[in-house]
């Protein structure tokens, strides 16, 4: 389905206030859309003023839907219905009269007796959508009567509720311009809701709601009670101090809150009510997010453990080098010590990750780090003759843990070769350039490529050089874990101007991709 935004550039002369407007109403309008039991359209005039064109769609989750089809693109012009392809319900020629009127006469119109050209009978209403005293667009309101019956008390205010709304949104007072941030998953109608009158008094709780605050704690009924002074005096000590809570449950201002009493954790959100400039109650929907905070309070444990086993790994592998590097200077055997200190630079190549995974939440690392340390510590290790001076460029960028462990000993493993072989007998450069690359069109579902070159610009490699049976432990570790463990390939050949180029290439998770 096309987006808002490139809905609203293509076919209208909006401004980019308008957008931003019409996004806070869309984000939002699944409120009035479960409240009025009713399905939503919004319209917009067209770029040369000739129609219509619809650009959102919601239904509500409370009731039946009318469409059972998507109008968003579709175009009302001179009372035809012009969608792209397929022909739109014929009904909808019908309901340009009632959008034109909201237009003109800038109010809320409604169709007498409920149209029954669709099959089922469907009650038409028109809102119009206001933003600083200018009209912008208009909401089609549309309610399935299939299964009208006495309404409820429920039901009743939740009409009464989204009548309310929609002469908000017609006065442009909905949504709101100072409106707090909103949680990740506010709470919505059906979870719980309660009707406030212009003191904070309730005057309905649905059932979830009213088991909702039986959960705090609550004994008595709620409707008569003043809700702020009824939720502070249920809240343990922290919450009650908190003056957000006050206002959010008092219905004074458009923001979200929690309480906790007794073991519990409520999400209450305010939506005032205000109808001709004056503030009239407010509509406080209430959600028990008990089992939700519990799961992210183990979440954030387990995180915490995994960090602390990382910090702890970390710290023994550095034991463990510390006391290789002792045991390496007692001996007198050049080519002992000289594999002992083999042993402490792969030792700390692995801690170095276990240090940066213990720094963060998730088990994927910022590569291009752990790459610069291993890089200069290879390099400091290493003995050579003169100065080696090496670097990175390009970008490695996010890696998962599985990844970034073997890697970091296999590029400790090609600085140091290049450093003891490549530039055994004179100073030198060592460069390690790191870039990714898409994967092959039609399978992006494998993500991408990342390509690490080293390069020295030292003596090259011996004529009969073969690095499938070379003796070199180094790169035997090197070809094991690049083939067996990252899927990999490895290539080492001679530059043209001197010197030694090796090349990895390993697949890369999509989630792991560079930074945008």
């Amino acid at each position: 389905m096309p987006h808002l935004s490139d809905l609203i550039r293509r076919y209208t002369a909006l401004k980019t206030a308008d957008l931003e407007w019409f996004h806070s109403l869309v984000s939002d309008w699944q409120l009035l859309a479960d409240l009025s039991f009713a399905d939503l359209v919004l319209w917009v005039r067209l770029r040369d003023d000739s129609g219509w064109v619809a650009v959102s769609q919601m239904r509500p989750t409370t009731g039946p839907t009318a469409f059972q089809d998507d109008l968003v693109e579709t175009v009302l012009r001179d009372g035809a219905a012009e969608p792209p392809g397929d022909s739109a319900p014929s009904r909808l020629s019908g309901r340009h009269t009632l959008i034109d009127r909201a237009w003109d006469e800038g109010r809320i119109c409604r169709e007498g007796d409920p149209d029954w050209s669709g099959g089922v009978p469907v009650r038409e209403e028109t809102i119009p959508v206001r933003r600083d005293g200018k009209l912008i667009g208009v909401i089609q309101r549309s309610t399935n009567l299939s299964s009208a019956r006495t309404p409820s008390r429920l039901e009743l205010t939740y009409l009464q509720s989204a009548s309310d709304l929609a002469q908000m949104i017609s006065e442009g007072a909905f949504p709101f311009n100072d409106q707090g941030p909103l949680m990740v998953r506010s709470p919505r109608v059906g979870d719980g809701l309660l009707r406030l009158d212009q003191n904070g008094e309730v005057v309905y709780a649905s059932p979830n709601a009213l088991s909702a605050y039986r959960r705090l704690g609550l004994t008595a009924d709620l409707v008569g009670a003043r809700l702020d002074r009824t939720t502070l005096d249920l809240a343990a000590l922290g919450d009650a101090r908190d003056e957000s809570l006050t206002w959010t449950a008092g219905g004074r201002v458009p923001q979200e809150a929690e309480v906790e009493g007794r073991g519990s954790t409520i999400q209450l959100r305010s939506i005032p009510l205000v109808v001709g400039g004056v503030r009239i109650g407010a509509l406080v929907m209430v959600r028990d997010v008990t089992e939700l905070r519990r799961r992210e309070r183990e979440l954030m444990t387990k995180n915490a453990t995994i960090r602390e086993i990382h910090h702890r790994v970390k710290n023994n592998l550095q034991t463990v080098a510390a006391l290789l590097r002792l045991q390496s200077r007692r001996l007198g055997v050049p080519e002992g010590r000289a594999a002992l200190d083999e042993a402490v630079r792969r030792v700390g190549s692995i801690a170095i990750v276990h240090e940066m995974l213990s720094h963060t939440p998730d088990e994927v690392v910022d590569f291009d780090d752990i790459a610069d340390r291993v890089i200069e510590m290879a390099a400091e290790i290493s003995s050579t003759e003169g100065p080696v001076m090496p670097r990175r460029t390009g970008q490695f960028g996010l890696l998962s843990a599985l990844v970034a462990t073997p890697l970091s000993m296999v590029l400790a493993e090609l600085v140091q070769n290049a450093v003891e072989h490549g530039l055994r007998y004179g100073p030198g450069s060592i460069e390690v350039r790191a870039h990714r690359h898409d994967a092959p069109s039609g399978q992006e579902e494998n993500g991408g490529r990342l390509v690490v070159e080293v390069t020295d610009d030292g003596g090259g490699l011996p004529p009969d050089f073969d690095v499938e049976s070379t003796a070199s432990l180094g790169l035997q570790i090197v070809r094991t874990l690049i083939t067996s463990e990252l899927g990999g390939s490895l290539e080492i050949k001679p530059q043209e101007r001197g010197g030694t180029k090796v090349a990895i290439e390993l697949p890369v998770e999509r989630s792991f991709e560079p930074y945008a």
